[in-house]
């Protein structure tokens, strides 16, 4: 009878590898371990666990295919050498029949054996998601298995997003409802972004009391490629209340226990101060990226600027300073500070700052120039050229030494094409272009709170903002000032998918500028600027999406149109 002894589960919130089927068993069978030791009778991995989220095109692969097939096998064996245990985890299953060849799929396995199957029904293809480019979507019919007397439905990650059936036709709620389980198991590979837990939280406990339905919510935890999932996992009772919540951004194998309709002995998590949160995110994006690829040190080009400063100091927290390399790279154009701040900043963080001037190599190119082409470099292109010279640098440091070079552009000066094809967009992974440039102020300001320390010189941080490239040069010469550049950006770029809180800011705020005797004239000239530059944005390296809408998948605009 179920409430009289207590269901004990293990929550894996792990940390997969695209591809990696090795790897992730070996995570797996830990999980078995510390499951055993703590007594549990269900162990839950999250969405696609055996292969990771999202394998994109790999799922094409009939080679990928067969070793997720013998992925399943191997879990199934696990399953065998830790009796007692059900375990619930993530991976493709092929399917016969019109459609797609595969299913994103849940099984539920004890020793050995197969006790359920259920078919993710809900398949997303918005923002940075495209599901339906591979599977096939689940029959609308429930599942659930019994574990140590209880009823244990069985859900995917957008299977439980749409209780007000808004996006889709079907409401898998219904059908669950329908069977009556004690517990519902929700696997997730949930990404993460500023708001995505009171958005996770609102909705599925939202669900939870209109059901009466409790909900164990298991997620992925890491960075893939430009995502980065916080895990964050939490369970909601039948009345809505978070019951408990993992850390965020760890792995874990934590204990739950689930008994007479609500969940027991785990406390619920706090949610990170927004800049905290900000600052995890982004340092798992680069030390998952730069594990998964290979990479022990990574190089950055150093202009004495917010960006490169705080960019130098968010990778010497993710992987040590001994492992971040920066570089000074002064033209006749930099100022003393370029140079001198630089150091200072090198200094408070330790971090090694290496000099390699740059004069020599613009003057020998004009020169070459004027004399293959009988045309001077100046102007535009002469500025373009020291970015250009710069990013050929870094990129020729990278080839020698192995290192992973970081671009330092932050969301505003990417949105509007403030930057150089080939030269400060250079690099293999940008931790601070889904920032904003007040949000790149406001980030650094809390890193030197948090350290007690000025890890950030102050001469960086009141320095007024510019690209060096020509005397006396201003980022206002071209730009807004950030503080109003960013509000329009928001609204262009990300519109109601903002916090409310936020788009009613931005809105208000736009509103009133648009009034103003420039207003209108500006808004309309950065509208075209963001539309005019997505081809830079398209040969940019990835950024580390950290906002509801950042650029790249999450954002796929066409280059060549008139709108």
């Amino acid at each position: 009878m179920p409430g009289q002894t207590p269901l004990r589960i293990a929550v894996a919130q792990t940390n997969p590898t695209v591809g990696d089927f090795a790897g992730n068993l070996r995570i797996a069978e830990q999980a078995f371990r510390d499951a055993e030791r703590l007594q549990a009778q269900l162990l839950v991995f999250p969405e696609l666990s055996l292969c990771g989220y999202y394998p994109g095109d790999l799922l094409n692969d009939a080679a990928f295919i067969r070793e997720a097939e013998r992925a399943l096998a191997e879990l199934a064996e696990l399953s065998r050498r830790f009796p007692g245990i059900v375990v619930i985890a993530g991976l493709p299953q092929t399917r016969s029949g019109p459609g797609k060849p595969l299913h994103n799929s849940l099984l539920a396995l004890a020793n050995g054996q197969v006790l359920a199957a259920y078919h993710k029904q809900l398949l997303p293809t918005y923002n940075i998601f495209d599901e339906r480019r591979h599977f096939e979507p689940g029959p609308a019919t429930a599942a659930s298995i019994e574990v140590a007397g209880y009823k244990v439905g069985l859900m995917i990650c957008e299977d439980g997003w749409n209780d007000a059936a808004n996006d889709y036709p079907v409401n898998p709620y219904q059908a669950l409802a329908a069977i009556g389980p004690d517990l519902v198991v929700s696997i997730n590979a949930s990404p993460s972004n500023i708001g995505k837990r009171d958005q996770r939280h609102r909705i599925i406990a939202g669900a939870a009391q209109r059901h009466r339905l409790p909900i164990l919510y298991v997620n992925q935890v890491g960075g893939q490629d430009s995502i980065v999932f916080d895990g964050a996992s939490f369970g909601v009772n039948a009345d809505g209340t978070l019951a408990f919540e993992l850390p965020a951004f760890e792995a874990a194998v934590e204990p739950v226990e689930f008994s007479a309709g609500v969940f027991h002995g785990v406390g619920s998590g706090q949610p990170l101060p927004e800049p905290e949160f900000v600052v995890r995110h982004i340092l798992m994006g680069l030390r998952d990226y730069a594990r998964r690829c290979g990479f022990q040190q990574v190089v950055v080009g150093s202009s004495g600027g917010i960006d490169s400063a705080l960019t130098i100091a968010l990778a010497a927290e993710a992987l040590g300073p001994d492992n971040v390399i920066a570089v000074t790279m002064p033209s006749e154009y930099s100022s003393a500070g370029s140079v001198t701040d630089s150091q200072l900043l090198c200094d408070a963080l330790g971090v090694r700052l290496l000099t390699h001037p740059i004069r020599e190599q613009v003057a020998a190119f004009k020169a070459q120039f004027q004399a293959s082409f009988a045309a001077p470099l100046a102007g535009l292109p002469l500025e373009n050229l020291q970015a250009r010279i710069r990013g050929t640098v870094l990129m020729a440091y990278s080839n020698q030494f192995g290192a992973l070079v970081l671009t330092t552009g932050n969301k505003s000066e990417i949105s509007v094409g403030y930057c150089t094809l080939y030269g400060d967009t250079n690099g293999g992974l940008g931790l601070i272009g889904d920032l904003y440039k007040t949000e790149v102020y406001g980030l650094a300001g809390y890193l030197n709170r948090r350290a007690g320390r000025p890890l950030i010189p102050e001469s960086i941080l009141i320095k007024e903002p510019s690209a060096e490239l020509a005397f006396d040069q201003k980022d206002t010469d071209s730009l807004p000032p950030y503080p109003v550049l960013d509000e329009i950006l928001k609204l262009l770029i990300e519109g109601d998918l903002l916090a409310e809180a936020e788009y009613r800011r931005a809105c208000d705020f736009v509103s009133d500028y648009r009034h103003s005797a420039e207003g209108e004239a500006v808004f309309q000239r950065i509208g075209r600027m963001v539309t005019r530059n997505e081809y830079k944005r398209r040969q940019a390296p990835p950024i580390i999406r950290v906002r509801p809408r950042a650029f790249g998948a999450g954002r796929q605009m066409p280059i060549a149109a008139k709108y």
